[in-house]
């Protein structure tokens, strides 16, 4: 039977039959997940020939309405509680360690000029950074190396993970706040210059042209694996 058998309205009942499977699998997929779930998995899982972008949009329109939304974290979905039921929810969950003022100024630096080196860091802020600083942000998961910049001594570059877009409620990077919003939440003094903007996030986590990726050896020589390729302790 070829599709001028089975007429226009055979064929869009097809087309609807199939969507609502690929919504059934894209939500089963999130909702057993309690990371956010990359987009490129639930698109492997789906029917051939449906779109992901179509059936995710199909799936938040759907739970718009309710208690729970989904939401796009990055290149990933998940479940959120929906944004005016948040004081509802009591967490009970251990909470990342309350960052001191050196960690928040790092994360915002990294946040906003990734990727950015550790001398870069320094450079923005005026002031050394201490080892120790970082590794409280690679502890919390909100930061990683992303790679190794193409420059002598080919320091590790740093940037933000999806923990930390799904955390603060971020879909991407270009969702940072921008000057009006630095300004009226009081994070901005009235002395910055008229002509200053926030450096322009990338909206993906691609490496830039001067980045080369980090390998097993760069992770030995960093002291995260040991010689034979295990994960120190």
């Amino acid at each position: 039977m070829d599709n001028h058998e089975i007429g226009s309205d055979g064929l869009d009942a097809l087309r609807e039959r199939a969507l609502h499977e690929a919504e059934r699998i894209a939500e089963a997929l999130v909702f057993a997940s309690s990371e956010p779930v990359a987009g490129k998995l639930i698109a492997g899982k789906l029917p051939e020939g449906v779109s992901l972008d179509g059936v995710m949009a199909r799936l938040a329109d759907r739970y718009a309405p309710r208690g729970i939304n989904l939401v796009r974290v990055g290149d990933a979905w998940a479940f959120r509680t929906a944004a005016d039921l948040g004081f509802l929810i009591r967490r009970d969950e251990s909470e990342v360690k309350k960052l001191s003022r050196a960690g928040l100024e790092v994360l915002s630096t990294i946040a906003y000029h990734q990727p950015v080196t550790r001398a870069e860091i320094e450079d923005v802020r005026g002031v050394a950074t201490s080892k120790g600083t970082l590794d409280v942000l690679l502890e919390s998961g909100w930061v990683r190396m992303r790679g190794r910049r193409r420059s002598p001594g080919r320091p590790v570059t740093y940037g933000t993970t999806v923990a930390f877009l799904d955390h603060f409620g971020l879909e991407d990077l270009r969702d940072l706040p921008g000057m009006d919003e630095l300004k009226g939440a009081g994070l901005l003094s009235g002395r910055v210059p008229s002509n200053f903007q926030p450096p322009v996030t990338p909206g993906n986590d691609d490496l830039s042209d001067d980045e080369d990726p980090i390998t097993q050896m760069d992770l030995e020589e960093l002291g995260l694996l040991t010689p034979m390729g295990e994960a120190d302790d």
